[in-house]
C-alpha cells in the first residue's frame, strides 16, 4: 500500500525551521522531496551542535526523507537545472526574505510560465506584503510581536519565550495544511497556486481563545505561570519532590479531587472554592491549600491517586525523563536509524498513528549535496555533463570523492 503523497514531486528552497519541518512531513507522507541548497554551507542548521563526523544532529532530525542537490543558482546553468526540476515540481517551497526569490527568477509568476500546475508555498516572518513585509524575521521575534511573550512566564517577571520555537513550528504547520489543500484543488481542478505564511500571522492563529477575550471583553492575556485563564484548579502544583499538573476545573472533577485525591472535602463548601467563579476569583488562596496537601507527599503519590480518582494529572518531567519514558518507548516516539555519516542515531517518531500507510520515516536527512549527480541524472544529464558541472562549481557533494560511502 503506497503512502498519500508518493509519486509527488517536492522542490524544497527552505532552511532552518519552519519550511524544513514542513517539507519533513510531506517527506514522511511519501512525497520526494530534493532539498536545494547553496554551498559550502548549505542549510544554516547544519552548522548547529552538536557534530558526530562533522554531521549536525539536530539537521538530520529535521531533514530525513529528503534527497540534497548543492547547486549555484546565480550561475546560468544553475538557473537551468532549477528550471528543469521546477518543471517536474508539483510542490514548491521557500522561505527566503521577501523580494530574494523574484531577484533570482524563481518566484511564482516566473515558474507558473512553464508549470502552471505547480503549488507554490512561500514561509517569511511578516508576510509578503503590509508595513512589516519586508523585514527579517525569526521565531523570537515573531513571538515577541504576537504578544506571546507577554502572556508567557509568571506575573510581574520579564517577557518570556515559549521553551521551543512555538512560531516556526506552527508557520510550518499552517503551510503545509495550505500545500496539501491546493494540492487537493490541483487534483480537482488542473490548477495550481501561490500561497504563503508567516511567523507572525502563523502565531496569532494559534491563540483563539485570548483573541476570543481580548475581543469578546477587552481583556488583555498577560503572563499567568502554568495557570489557565478560564479554569481551575489547572496547573500545575509543588509537590515533596517536585510539580505535578492538574486539571479539576469541572465539578465532577473538582469534586473527585477533593474527595478522593486530597481528602479535603470541606472544599466543596468553602465559598472561596465552591463554584469554578469563585476558585478563578480565589486562585491564589486556593493554590496555597492545594499545595499545603501535595507537599506533604512524592509526585508520584499524586499521579497514583489522580489516575485512580480518574482526574487528568501527570508529573512535570525534564526533557531527558520523558525522552526514556515508558510510554514514549511504547508509543515509538525516539527512533533508531542509521545515517550514512553519523552512524547509529535517533530520530523523533511519528506522531501520527493509523490504520493505513499514512507516514514513514524512509531514509536518513542527507549530507550536503549527496544526491547532486543522481537528481541531475534523473533530468536527463549525461555522465560527462554532470562532471563538468561538478568541475565548474555549478553542483557540489560534500563526500563525492569518497568513494566508501554508499551513494
Amino acid at each position: 500500500m503506497a503512502l498519500p503523497l508518493e509519486g509527488v514531486n517536492v522542490l524544497d528552497l527552505t532552511n532552518i525551521m519552519a519550511g524544513p519541518y514542513c517539507s519533513m512531513v510531506l517527506g514522511d507522507m511519501g512525497a520526494d522531496v530534493i532539498k536545494l541548497e547553496n554551498f559550502p554551507e548549505g542549510d544554516a542548521s547544519r552548522r548547529f551542535d552538536p557534530k558526530i563526523n562533522d554531521e549536525s544532529y539536530c539537521f538530520a532530525v529535521l531533514n530525513r526523507n529528503k534527497r540534497s542537490l548543492a547547486l549555484d543558482m546565480k550561475n546560468p546553468r544553475g538557473k537551468e537545472i532549477f528550471n528543469k526540476l521546477a518543471a517536474r515540481a508539483d510542490i514548491i517551497t521557500e522561505n527566503f526574505r521577501p523580494g530574494v526569490i523574484k531577484k533570482l527568477g524563481i518566484d511564482y509568476d516566473n515558474v507558473r510560465q512553464f508549470n502552471p500546475g505547480v503549488v507554490y508555498a512561500s514561509m517569511s516572518g511578516f508576510g509578503q506584503t503590509g508595513p512589516y513585509g519586508k523585514k527579517g524575521g525569526f521565531d523570537i521575534i515573531a513571538q515577541g510581536m504576537s504578544g506571546i511573550m507577554m502572556m508567557t512566564g509568571y506575573p510581574g517577571g520579564r517577557p518570556a519565550k515559549v521553551g521551543i520555537a512555538m512560531n516556526d513550528i506552527a508557520s510550518g504547520v499552517t503551510a503545509l495544511y495550505g500545500i496539501l489543500g491546493a494540492y487537493i484543488g490541483k487534483l480537482r481542478t488542473g490548477n495550481g497556486q501561490y500561497l504563503e505564511t508567516s511567523l507572525l500571522e502563523a502565531g496569532l492563529a494559534w491563540t483563539p481563545w485570548e483573541f476570543g477575550a481580548y475581543f469578546g471583553a477587552g481583556e488583555l492575556p498577560t503572563a499567568t505561570g502554568t495557570r489557565h485563564r478560564r479554569s481551575a484548579p489547572y496547573q500545575a502544583y509543588k509537590t515533596r519532590d517536585g510539580y505535578v499538573t492538574v486539571g479539576a476545573s469541572s465539578d465532577k472533577l473538582w469534586n473527585n479531587f477533593c474527595n478522593k485525591v486530597c481528602a479535603k472535602p470541606g472544599w466543596l463548601t468553602d465559598p472561596r472554592f465552591a463554584t469554578a467563579p469563585s476558585r478563578l476569583k480565589n486562585i491564589d488562596a486556593l493554590e496555597r491549600e492545594v499545595e499545603a496537601v501535595l507537599t506533604t507527599q512524592l509526585t508520584a503519590h499524586w499521579v497514583e491517586k489522580l489516575d485512580a480518582a480518574e482526574v487528568p494529572g501527570g508529573p512535570v518531567f525534564g526533557y531527558g525523563e520523558i525522552m526514556h519514558d515508558a510510554h514514549i518507548e511504547a508509543r515509538n516516539m525516539v527512533v533508531d536509524m542509521d545515517h550514512p555519516i553519523i552512524g547509529r542515531m535517533k530520530t523523533i517518531g511519528l506522531p501520527i498513528k493509523s490504520t493505513g500507510e499514512l507516514t514513514a520515516i524512509r531514509k536518513p536527512a542527507p549530507w550536503l549535496g549527496q544526491h547532486s549527480g543522481e537528481v541531475l541524472r534523473a533530468i536527463g544529464y549525461a555522465g560527462v555533463d554532470i562532471d563538468a558541472l561538478f568541475a565548474g562549481g555549478v553542483v557540489y557533494d560534500k563526500y563525492r570523492e569518497k568513494a566508501s560511502i554508499p551513494v
